[in-house]
């Protein structure tokens, strides 16, 4: 069983820039898709971006799309959220996940989760 762990949360300005990692342990890195989900206040947690196992190909939200970069460096058994141009509706709790699905873009698909990163945007 996989354990996740997010940092790298914080207070950014709008427009502003913020890197996000997800360190996991436990388990095979390499062989799980991982995903990124953010639930902003009052609201139902939301798909952000994800990237699986098994190839180049990442999937994002319509909202990131654009301005978030998914990565994820096996050898190092982290994940990444690059975000770029951010947005005060972006501002949310941010949580990495582990899926053993090959593409994994809704949370049911996730069995494994972390605890969140907070993320604040300002004006």
């Amino acid at each position: 069983q996989v354990q996740l762990v997010e940092s790298g949360g914080g207070l950014v300005q709008t427009g502003g820039s913020l890197r996000i990692s997800c360190a996991a342990s436990g388990g095979t890195f390499s062989s799980y898709t991982m995903g990124w989900f953010r639930q902003a206040p009052g609201k139902e947690r939301e798909f952000v971006a994800a990237i699986p196992w098994h190839g180049p190909t990442t999937y994002y939200a319509n909202s990131v799309k654009g301005r978030f970069t998914i990565s994820r460096d096996n050898a190092k058994n982290t994940m990444y959220l690059q975000m770029n141009s951010l947005k005060l509706e972006d501002t949310a709790v941010y949580y990495c996940a582990a899926s053993n699905a090959l593409v994994a873009t809704t949370q049911t698909k996730y069995a494994y989760w972390g605890q969140g990163t907070h993320i604040t945007v300002s004006s």
